[in-house]
């Protein structure tokens, strides 16, 4: 029978276990709390370690893609040839530059030198002349008068006035002093040399012409509309197309709109073969490229990287969508370089891709030839299927790092679009196209900062549009289309021309588009009509 005491002894021995077994529990959860904590404060090192690199290399390393190891050693050589001439080779000698005009320069002994400094007799003059040729360039600013003939009539009948006076030649600007020559060169000095206008009317007052900012500025305020259905006939002849290439950039317009916050602005364009279409737009919200493709012809593939804007405008018009393989190779080359565990790993994924590009370089060599086509076709199918197969099998691996695992999943995500350019042969694997259609706008933008005022900003655009499908697709000197398209607005009384097929590419006689692919030539401004 228990004693009291030992009744209370059970009693307190329970109570004590109780509570030791609460301790416990509460410092076991506390434990599993603190790994956890530690768990996440490793990996957010771990992340911003990987931020770190990546800056690092950003900013301090190599720019080129070639390879994302870390150590020469580790890269496979690339084998490149030395610049310049190669030993062994023909040259191609000198440049002809026969059109360019001649200026004789005779050049003479002195009067001195004309004698024999022994017996002071004098030198005949040998029949010819030794002759080289130096290039020059002449830039000078000049003064055009404008005489117009004055006449009376002879007769009595009172048809004509009493005097009759030559037609005024037309004006690009009502009432202006500047002449086409002017605008030409501003539109081209600033939107296909990227040059601040600015600079431009320095140099200019060097040459003892001395214009004002004020006077340029309103002048292409007023000459932007001219280009208008110029830009209204690229955007439909690009439409019909069927493949374009997109891709957008940041830009800058300072003028306080109402509702946005900011000055930054997005400069899109769409490349296609014949046209290449700029648009200025102050979100990079999918509203742009809706407006863009909205009247469109043909069944279009667009060639982008893998942004929202692009996707949502596929969905609403019906655009296939051939995402960028260099986007997918940047995103293991940034993994191997962030993370040098993975480094491997994801070294590997760039050779396949390296792989696939020679693939299919090999395969569109012998498009013509249908027997060798389909060999190779075969073989590039097959190392996809390999890819897809290793891709299926690293999203299987639950132990694959966060990292790899999110490339991964991009990869499989994008997968029928990173696979369009198979049964397309003439969609290319990547958006290089649009990126380098964007060089000089980026030039313009590190150079003149962006643009004042939102039709200026617009301007840009319309006049990247007109310069860059002139070089890019049609091989046309701009200058010499610059001064035909303003030359037929001035004769329009300050309009755009009704008839544009002299001025689009695709519409003008053959022998005016060779014209326009010429050199420029000095125009003599005192005989154009």
């Amino acid at each position: 029978m228990r004693t009291p005491f030992a009744s209370v002894m059970l009693t307190l021995s329970k109570a004590e276990y109780i509570r030791l077994k609460w301790d416990a529990d509460y410092w076991k959860m506390q434990h599993q709390r603190a790994l956890l904590r530690e768990q996440e404060q490793k990996s957010k090192i771990e992340t911003l370690e990987a931020q770190v690199r990546d800056l690092r290399q950003r900013f301090f390393g190599r720019k080129s893609e070639r390879s994302g190891a870390r150590d020469e050693s580790q890269a496979k050589p690339v084998l490149r040839g030395a610049r310049g001439q190669r030993p062994n080779r023909p040259g191609h000698g000198r440049t002809p530059l026969e059109h360019l005009p001649m200026v004789e320069h005779i050049v003479d002994l002195a009067a001195a030198d004309q004698r024999c400094p022994t017996c002071d007799w004098p030198l005949l003059l040998f029949p010819g002349t030794e002759d080289s040729v130096v290039l020059e360039v002449e830039v000078k600013a000049y003064r055009r008068r404008i005489r117009r003939q004055r006449y009376r009539p002879s007769c009595r009948c009172g048809t004509l006035p009493g005097i009759v006076t030559a037609p005024a030649p037309a004006r690009l600007i009502a009432k202006g002093k500047l002449g086409l020559s002017v605008w030409v060169e501003v539109l081209l000095d600033k939107f296909l040399y990227a040059r601040p206008t600015n600079r431009l009317l320095q140099s200019w007052a060097g040459l003892g012409l001395k214009l004002s900012q004020g006077t340029i500025t309103g002048g292409l305020k007023r000459i932007g509309p001219l280009f208008g259905p110029v830009m209204e006939a690229l955007q439909a002849r690009q439409l019909s197309d069927g493949v374009c290439h997109g891709d957008e950039t940041g830009w800058r317009v300072f003028e306080p709109i109402e509702g946005k916050v900011g000055y930054g602005w997005y400069l899109w364009v769409v490349c296609s073969e014949s046209a290449l279409i700029y648009r200025m737009a102050p979100s990079r919200s999918a509203a742009t490229p809706l407006a863009h493709f909205a009247a469109l012809r043909v069944q279009t593939i667009l060639i982008c990287d893998r942004y929202a804007a692009y996707k949502k405008a596929a969905r609403i018009i019906g655009l296939v969508l051939a995402f960028c393989w260099v986007h997918v190779r940047r995103d293991f080359l940034e993994l191997a370089r962030a993370y040098p565990p993975l480094e491997a790993w994801a070294l590997a994924w760039v050779e396949r891709i390296s792989t696939l590009y020679h693939l299919n370089h090999a395969r569109l060599q012998v498009q013509a030839d249908p027997l060798h086509f389909a060999e190779r076709e075969a073989a590039l199918k097959a190392h996809l299927q390999q890819m897809a197969e290793e891709r299926d099998r690293a999203l299987a691996d639950r132990g694959l790092h966060r990292a790899a695992r999110k490339a991964v999943e991009s990869l499989d995500t994008h997968w029928p679009g990173l696979t369009v350019f198979v049964e397309h042969p003439k969609v290319a694997m990547d958006n290089n196209t649009a990126e380098r259609a964007l060089r000089n706008e980026v030039l313009g933008r590190k150079s003149y900062y962006g643009s004042g005022s939102v039709w200026a900003a617009e301007l840009a655009a319309t006049v990247f549009s007109l310069l860059m499908t002139l070089v890019h697709c049609w091989g046309i000197n701009p200058r010499l289309w610059l001064q035909a398209y303003l030359q037929a607005c001035a004769q329009n009384g300050q309009r755009p021309p009704p008839d544009l097929s002299p001025f689009l590419p695709w519409t003008m006689d053959p022998a005016r588009l060779r014209a326009l692919r010429e050199p420029t030539q000095a125009t003599d401004w005192a005989n154009t009509s």
